[in-house]
C-alpha cells in the first residue's frame, strides 16, 4: 500500500500532506490499460484527490475531483473516501501525446481548456461542490487555483507521475502545503524558496527521498512536527446489490427496453472494469421491484 503523511510547522501557520501513490496509479494503469499521458493525467488527478480526501472530518465522507477540458483525453473523474482510498477512470485511456520540449509528458494538452469541479459528501443534505476554470491542464496548477478561489486556501500543489520506457509507472505521489491564519509574509517567502529548490516530485522519490525527508525540504527552516502517518490504495467499492440499484433508478422504460435488446445485459464498472452480467429473468425480477 502508499503511504501518506502529515504534518505541521510548529512555528508558522503552515500544514502540509506528502504521499507516495506509485502502487495505486500502477494499479489503475493496469485497470484502465492508459498509455503514458493518460497514465499521468489519470495518476496525478488521483493523487490530489487521495489527499483531499484523507482531510475530510467525517468518516464516511467522499470527495470527488472531475477535470473537463476539450483535449483529447476527455473527463478524468477520481473519488476518495475518508481514508484516502481513491479509484477513478478516464474517457481516453488510450491517448498519448508527444513529450513537451523539456521532455515531460503533456498533460496538459490532453486535458486541454475547460474547468476542474469538486464535490465533497460530508453528510450535508446536499454535497459542497465548487468550481474553477482550468490555468493549463497540468493538474497540479489547476488544484492550487481551486483552492485559492473556491476554498480561499492559499496553497501550493506538486504532483508527479514517472513513466517507464515499457509504461509501468516507476514513481509517483505529491505534496499539499496549505497556509493557514495568521501566516507571516516571511514565512511564505521562506516556504517559496523552498519548494523552488525542492525540485519536482518524482525527482525527489527517484533520489530514494523518504516522505518525512521530503517534508523537511519543504518545511526546511521551520520547526516540523509530524502529525501522522498512514496508508491507501486503489479501492472500488463497487458491488452487485450497488448495480441492480443503479438499474432500478432507470426506471420501468430503459428496463423493458433492455428485455427487448439484449438476451444478456452486462453492465461494467468504470473505476475497476469488473462485469456484471444479467440475465432476462434477472433484469424481469428487477423490472418488478420498479
Amino acid at each position: 500500500m502508499d503511504k501518506r503523511i502529515r504534518a505541521i510547522a510548529a512555528n508558522a501557520a503552515i500544514q502540509i500532506t506528502a504521499v507516495t501513490s506509485t502502487e495505486t496509479i500502477e494499479r489503475a494503469r493496469m485497470i484502465h490499460k492508459t498509455l503514458p499521458t493518460a497514465t499521468a493525467a489519470l495518476g496525478r488527478v488521483l493523487t490530489i484527490c487521495s489527499m483531499m480526501g484523507s482531510q475530510l472530518k467525517v468518516d464516511d465522507g467522499s470527495v470527488t475531483v472531475q477535470f473537463k477540458g476539450n483535449g483529447p483525453l476527455g473527463s478524468v473523474v477520481c473519488v476518495s473516501d475518508s481514508e484516502g482510498n481513491v479509484r477513478g477512470y478516464l474517457q481516453n485511456p488510450a491517448c498519448d501525446l508527444p513529450l513537451r520540449p523539456d521532455g515531460k509528458l503533456n498533460v496538459g494538452a490532453g486535458i486541454g481548456q475547460g474547468y476542474v469541479m469538486v464535490i465533497k459528501d460530508i453528510g450535508l443534505k446536499d454535497p459542497v461542490t465548487g468550481t474553477t476554470v482550468l490555468v493549463n491542464g497540468e493538474i497540479a496548477e489547476d488544484m492550487t487555483r481551486y483552492f485559492a478561489e473556491s476554498e480561499q486556501i492559499p496553497s501550493a500543489c506538486a504532483l508527479g507521475v514517472l513513466v517507464g520506457t515499457d509504461q509501468h509507472v516507476l514513481q509517483a505521489g505529491g505534496y499539499l502545503v496549505q497556509l493557514m491564519p495568521g501566516c507571516l509574509d516571511e514565512d511564505i517567502d521562506r516556504l517559496e524558496k523552498n519548494i523552488q529548490q525542492a525540485g519536482a516530485m518524482t525527482t525527489m522519490l527517484e533520489k530514494g527521498m523518504s516522505l518525512q525527508d521530503i517534508v523537511r525540504t519543504i518545511l526546511d527552516g521551520f520547526e516540523v512536527e509530524f502529525l501522522e502517518e498512514s496508508s491507501f490504495e486503489y479501492r472500488c467499492n463497487c458491488s452487485r446489490d450497488k448495480v441492480i440499484r443503479a438499474l432500478i433508478s432507470m426506471g420501468r422504460k430503459e428496463l423493458t427496453g433492455l428485455l427487448e435488446d439484449e438476451k444478456e445485459t452486462e453492465i461494467t464498472c468504470q473505476f475497476c472494469d469488473k462485469v456484471y452480467r444479467f440475465s432476462n429473468e434477472e433484469i424481469q425480477n428487477i423490472l418488478n421491484q420498479v
